[in-house]
């Protein structure tokens, strides 16, 4: 997490000195605070992870002497193949469009997104991919 921790700190160091750069060259204010802050934004994610890196043990990407072995085994699960995030996003855009057209779209996008976010968070507690 250290080296993590270093590359956003540069990342809040370059904004740093763009912001000022930006306000001189252009008076532009919308776009000022925007450098300001995502500088500030790079700081809090810096900040985050060195506390991060203190409290937990050293990984082995952050050890000088580690080997590849250390870094074998499982790394952590990832899901297969899913149709809920499409279901999901599909009563999004009615819900959206319901919005424009008409309040029962919206609602019918609303029963729609309940059933598809049931759906996609309790897909691994049953059928094919049960754990």
């Amino acid at each position: 997490m250290r080296v993590e921790s270093g590359v956003m700190g540069l990342v809040a160091v370059f904004f740093g000195v763009v912001a000022p750069i930006y306000w001189f060259a252009s008076g532009d204010p919308t776009g000022t605070s925007a450098l300001v802050m995502t500088t500030l934004l790079g700081l809090l994610v810096a900040f985050y992870l060195s506390v991060v890196a203190k409290q937990i043990d050293a990984r082995p990407e952050d050890r000088g002497e580690a080997e590849v072995v250390d870094g074998a085994g499982e790394l952590g699960f990832f899901p297969p193949y899913s149709w809920w995030p499409l279901f999901t996003a599909l009563s999004l855009s009615t819900m959206v469009i319901g919005v424009v057209f008409g309040w029962w779209l919206f609602i019918i996008g609303v029963g729609a997104g309940a059933i598809a976010l049931v759906g996609f968070v309790y897909e691994y507690y049953r059928g094919f991919h049960a754990h």
